[in-house]
């Protein structure tokens, strides 16, 4: 765990930003003139971009899993692949939910305001994925301190607050405790157990 310095240090090397260009023919207001005869190729554009990722999130590789809370938990070892894989899925269920009832995106970086409707007459696959969605709900309630449990996995792997890469050890256990009943629930569906036991209750 890390202490109030460390966390000090490492909040104040995430805010520092791409470093001043030296020689280069600027603007009065500071921008750097346009040299069409020395354009940034895509790959220097991208290096850049993946050395402030790196820098930002303190990360010694660039991986695509860099690019999401729940997959720098699992670049920093505090959660395993299926854990990560399930709280990928539990994500997709939660954003096809949202799509299809016309539910803004409850992230702010994903409002969709045009696309706010009401409820017109379901077809089976949207019955599908809303009786999926309530299913998993309910999987991470019935879980020990279920409320708890769904809302730290919804804000990880929906919401995607930067913030709970540096949760505590208890809210660590309710993500990892809702992240296994939904890995064991995916296994249960790769064996068509799952299905049985929910048409048949």
């Amino acid at each position: 765990m890390m202490s109030k310095a460390q966390k000090l240090r490492a909040k104040r090397k995430a805010q520092l930003g791409r470093p001043r260009k030296m020689n280069a023919e600027r603007f009065a207001c500071g921008k750097i003139k346009p040299d069409w005869s020395k354009r940034e190729s895509e790959k220097e554009v991208m290096a850049v971009a993946l050395a402030a990722r790196k820098r930002m999130h303190g990360l010694a590789t660039s991986s695509n899993f860099a690019g999401y809370t729940l997959g720098r938990l699992f670049l920093d070892g505090r959660i395993t692949e299926a854990q990560r894989e399930a709280g990928d899925d539990y994500a997709a269920v939660m954003a096809r939910y949202y799509h299809l009832t016309g539910i803004p995106f409850p992230s702010v970086r994903a409002q969709a305001i045009d696309r706010v409707h009401g409820h017109p007459p379901e077809t089976n696959g949207e019955r599908h994925h809303q009786i999926r969605m309530m299913w998993l709900e309910g999987l991470l309630l019935g879980c020990d301190e279920g409320r708890q449990v769904k809302t730290t996995v919804f804000n990880v792997c929906v919401m995607d607050y930067e913030g709970l890469r540096m949760m505590p050890e208890a809210q660590l256990l309710w993500l990892k405790r809702g992240l296994n009943a939904l890995v064991f629930d995916k296994g249960l569906r790769d064996y068509g157990e799952r299905e049985y036991s929910f048409n048949h209750r």
